[in-house]
């Protein structure tokens, strides 16, 4: 009895289970009756007939990432590659996916190899990093193009790495030495070449300041100059007028003629004392005739007014 009871108990469950369906969110099932496609359920609560319907397939519609793993491709210019990549997939129509191929996600990586493939065999190796996004671009349009009758939306693909040959990547790495030798070559001549423009503009700027100093001060003096000529020319002008007025006053050529013979005999001493032949003038022995020149000299100087 109780044995039964445990078999009759199993039975409904199983019968349940079969029975009532419950599909999640971002999924749908393919139902079948006696084989037959019967429809699409949708995220939902369902009963089915047991032993009659049956759930063939359950397609998950978020989007899905697949490995797409390393292969060898041969570049244009004959150099094989190594390339692996990850491509992001979506199923849009569940009914197309599961009958339209047995199996799509195999289906859509094999695809992916060969188109890739196909892609690279396009280009040279030296175009082949630097068009990368144009290669992920066509490779997502021709497997969109090829999985529309399986129900399948290729969102994207992005190449992972790209794997050269061992003496390529020594051949490019010393390429890559050479290309940032001769930059850094060009930016110390261009530093140098600024630095000298840089020198003779200061030191043309220099010379400009000098000669600018210069002038000014050549012309501060020659100023100077004109200025010290013109009061030693105003003082001597005011000094024979002093003189002059000095002269016309009482006893004034008396003390002029004087003044004058007193200069001349220190003057003849001077000469007598310092050199060896002295020349006497002969008019120096009779000095009263001396007295009497210095005396018309005298007379003859203007009185002041005249």
């Amino acid at each position: 009895m109780g044995a039964t009871t445990i078999v009759l108990f199993l039975a409904i469950v199983f019968i349940i289970s079969k029975t009532i369906i419950i599909v999640p969110e971002q999924s749908e099932y393919i139902k079948e009756r006696l084989g037959v496609y019967q429809g699409i359920l949708r995220p939902g609560f369902y009963f089915l007939i047991p032993f009659i319907d049956k759930i063939q397939y359950r397609q998950n519609l978020k989007e899905i990432t697949v490995d797409i793993d390393p292969q060898a491709c041969i570049t244009k210019d004959n150099v094989s590659v190594e390339v692996d990549g990850v491509l992001y997939l979506k199923v849009v129509d569940s009914q197309k996916a599961s009958y339209g191929i047995d199996n799509f996600m195999l289906a859509t990586t094999q695809l992916a190899q060969t188109t890739l493939r196909s892609e690279i065999g396009k280009l040279v190796l030296d175009n082949l990093l630097s068009e990368r996004d144009e290669i992920n671009s066509n490779v997502v349009s021709n497997i969109d193009r090829a999985t529309d009758p399986w129900g399948i939306k290729v969102t994207r693909y992005e190449i992972r790495n790209i794997t050269p040959p061992k003496q390529i990547l020594l051949e490019m790495e010393n390429q890559m030495k050479s290309e940032r030798e001769r930059r850094a070559e060009i930016t110390i001549s261009q530093g140098e070449r600024e630095s000298l423009v840089n020198k003779s503009i200061g030191e043309r700027q220099e010379s400009i300041n000098i000669s600018e100093g210069e002038k000014i001060r050549l012309v501060n003096e020659a100023e100077g100059r004109a200025k010290e000529i013109e009061l030693i020319s105003t003082a001597t002008a005011r000094g024979l007028q002093l003189v002059s007025e000095a002269i016309s006053k009482k006893g004034g050529k008396e003390a002029v003629s004087l003044q004058i013979t007193q200069e001349y005999l220190d003057a003849l001493g001077t000469i007598l004392k310092t050199s060896k032949t002295t020349v006497v003038p002969e008019t120096l022995a009779n000095i009263g005739g001396v007295f009497e020149g210095l005396s018309k000299v005298t007379t003859k100087i203007p009185q002041v007014g005249e």
